[in-house]
């Protein structure tokens, strides 16, 4: 081998790359301890982007194109390496090529529920998962603070280096935007589209990354949470108590039911009850307790009203089994009406407590 062909096995003359693979987001050029010379070919192909690194500082950066190295147009390396007259002399030097295309449908979720404060459930913890796209808008910061030194940075990597990144700036959007439970629950694609302008600069000033497009495929909730929505739910179906409970009694009565539709007749039966005793009270005139046509010694012994002894007997405060029996339904009919607000009540941490004038209130209404 000759002198000529031995130097030109220590020098790179053209620096590319032609990796085709889908799931290679930056690659380093393998120099194998090659020197570059003046006039070698960097060939950077649609996609890519060519970034040079000298002595661990960032030089210059290269898009798209065919370039022969020279001073002009590597000011940068030629400042880094101190060259007072151009480059003229070999140098070692880091390439590293950043694939800038659309990386789709990657995947993030909460590992931890996420506290969020929500206006009609209080702090809820939430569950959240879906995909996004991606691309690198910004190479340096790329590299130094997602790839780092890695040499073949592939698209699983950048999976589990940025999914809890991901997520925390999620759960900071999600906080910031205020979006109701009952909505977000509703509006996943809506929510996706809106998260967008909070997440992207968040991103793109961390991580030197882009994402179009952000979908949150689900949300969850815990339980508790579950069944208060589905209780709101049932309530507003419900609509207007007393046309449900007219139209629960004329079902029971027509087919013989038990069950929900008994406990309605009950109800049912007890508000006319109590409507009629209220009427009565109010209708009989003052002192009128005997009849004054019959002598005193043929009159019965003196009674009160109907339910008058019943509603003297009631404590002053009641639970809601106590006012169930008072008006002979269950006591989840009771707490229905407590729910809807047509029976008066006090809710102390978990229990409810009835007064004997709210029960009678609700027996005149």
């Amino acid at each position: 081998m000759g002198l000529m062909d031995y130097l030109k096995t220590q020098f790179l003359e053209i620096i590319q790359w032609e990796d085709d693979s889908r799931d290679t987001i930056s690659y380093r050029h393998p120099d194998t301890q090659k020197e570059i010379k003046r006039g070698a070919k960097l060939i950077v192909r649609e996609s890519q982007v060519a970034q040079f690194i000298y002595l661990g500082q960032f030089g210059d950066t290269f898009g798209p194109g065919e370039w022969t190295l020279t001073t002009d147009n590597i000011p940068i390396l030629s400042t880094l390496k101190g060259w007072k007259y151009g480059f003229e002399s070999p140098f070692k030097a880091d390439v590293y090529f950043i694939n800038t295309r659309l990386f789709t449908g990657n995947r993030w979720g909460t590992a931890n529920p996420i506290l969020l404060r929500d206006p009609d459930f209080g702090v809820v913890r939430v569950r959240a998962y879906g995909t996004y796209d991606f691309h690198v808008v910004d190479p340096k910061l790329f590299l130094k603070e997602v790839a780092g030194t890695d040499d073949h940075f592939r698209l699983d990597e950048f999976a589990d280096t940025m999914r809890s990144r991901i997520v925390s700036v999620f759960s900071e959007a999600v906080a910031a935007a205020k979006v109701p439970i009952l909505d977000v629950a509703s509006r996943y694609q809506e929510l996706g589209a809106a998260l967008l302008p909070v997440i992207n600069p968040a991103v793109t000033a961390k991580y030197g990354l882009e994402i179009p497009s952000f979908i949150v495929e689900n949300v969850s909730v815990p339980a508790e949470v579950e069944q208060a929505i589905d209780k709101r739910s049932s309530m507003a179906a419900v609509g207007n108590l007393n046309d449900y409970v007219k139209f629960q009694m004329a079902q029971g009565l027509g087919s013989g039911e038990t069950g929900t539709a008994s406990a309605a007749a009950q109800l049912g039966a007890g508000l006319a009850m109590g409507q009629q005793i209220a009427q009565a009270f109010a209708n009989q005139p003052a002192g009128a307790a005997a009849n004054p046509a019959t002598p005193p010694s043929a009159q019965p012994p003196a009674t009160s009203a109907p339910g008058a002894a019943a509603s003297g007997s009631l404590p002053d405060l009641m639970s809601p089994a106590e006012a169930a029996k008072a008006l002979g339904v269950s006591e989840s009919d009771v707490l229905t009406a407590l729910g809807d607000g047509s029976l008066k009540g006090k809710k102390i941490g978990s229990a409810w407590r009835i007064t004997r004038l709210a029960l009678d209130e609700f027996l005149k209404s």
